[in-house]
């Protein structure tokens, strides 16, 4: 039996909803990407009584109180947060803690790796399987959107991501991006997308993103990622102050590093981070090395990532039995 679990979750982008439109049963779906940082870090054990303690103690409180509910009733638990993915910024930080919660409880109780069925019991992925699919997979996977029976939305498809390809983050600390009350209102006060709008942003998935990644072509992937946000971007200005970026400072950085030579930007999620992607290591240092002082100057983060071919980390160690 374990007697200590630890559980690292990284970051994703959240590249664009696929169906906003509804009209075949199933809406939303959505392109997502696992990327080595920022993480969520945290170690469970079993306790005389449950603490927590950490960064989002608060919240990793809450979902740690449903998932001994669910999965070991009694039981209690020290639960210690070592790092965690920063809140409201697009990198799904809310559903990677609470799958990373769940999935460490699970494996203290030598209970299976269930990320599906732990994102329905932690009330995530209402919208979006892509946090639960990442969790699990890691790379770029699309899910399938949600139809009137569906748990948690499907992975129906994962491609490795290139190696040699970076991506580059660029986040404005003044901004926030749309969560929690705002963010459902938001989505209740849109119209449907047209029939027309949906069918272009599947296509470009199926038949320019997936088949760029199989031949490790970033130009056409960079082409296909741009258009699919400026499309849902357009949808969801409304909402973001008419723009289709959160933050005017982060829209405008994209705009000169896609100038300058990367691809594919946009923003992720409801920001306030936005992205791009560039070939190799050397490109990216050579991007920021032009770009990031005067970024920098406005009171942007630019860093650069890789992406993630791989789904969360969770090790465990055993008590030794004499």
């Amino acid at each position: 039996m374990s007697a200590q679990v630890s559980v690292t979750a990284t970051a994703r982008l959240h590249l664009g909803f696929l169906d906003m439109n509804g009209g075949l049963g199933r809406k939303f779906g959505g392109l997502g990407l696992s990327l080595d940082a920022p993480a969520t870090r945290l170690t469970l054990t079993r306790a005389a009584e449950t603490q927590v303690e950490g960064p989002e103690e608060t919240r990793a409180a809450q979902l740690l109180a449903r998932a001994q509910a669910a999965l070991a009733p009694g039981a209690a638990h020290c639960l210690t947060l070592h790092e965690a993915i920063p809140a409201h910024s697009g990198f799904g930080s809310g559903t990677q803690l609470a799958l990373a919660v769940a999935a460490a409880v699970r494996r203290l109780e030598d209970l299976p790796n269930d990320a599906a069925a732990d994102a329905a019991l932690m009330s995530r992925g209402a919208r979006s399987g892509l946090g639960a699919g990442l969790f699990v997979t890691g790379g770029l996977v699309v899910d399938g959107g949600r139809g009137p029976l569906t748990q948690t939305p499907p992975v129906v498809a994962r491609a490795e991501f290139p190696e040699a390809w970076r991506v580059l983050l660029i986040s404005d600390p003044a901004a926030v991006g749309l969560h929690g009350e705002d963010e459902r209102d938001a989505f209740v006060a849109l119209p449907p997308s047209s029939a027309q709008e949906s069918g272009e942003l599947c296509r470009l998935v199926l038949m320019q993103a997936l088949p760029a990644l199989a031949e490790q072509a970033l130009a056409p992937f960079g082409a296909a990622v741009a258009r699919i946000q400026e499309v849902v971007g357009d949808y969801f200005a409304p909402r973001q102050g008419g723009r289709r970026f959160t933050s005017a400072r982060v829209e405008a950085a994209v705009a000169k590093l896609t100038r300058e030579g990367a691809t594919g930007g946009g923003q992720t999620s409801w920001g306030p981070t936005g992205f791009v992607f560039v070939e190799s290591e050397a490109a990216a240092r050579a991007l920021i090395a032009r770009v990031a002082p005067e970024a920098r100057a406005d009171g942007l983060e630019i860093s650069i990532h890789k992406g993630l071919n791989r789904g969360a980390k969770i090790d465990a160690v055993y008590a030794h039995i004499a």
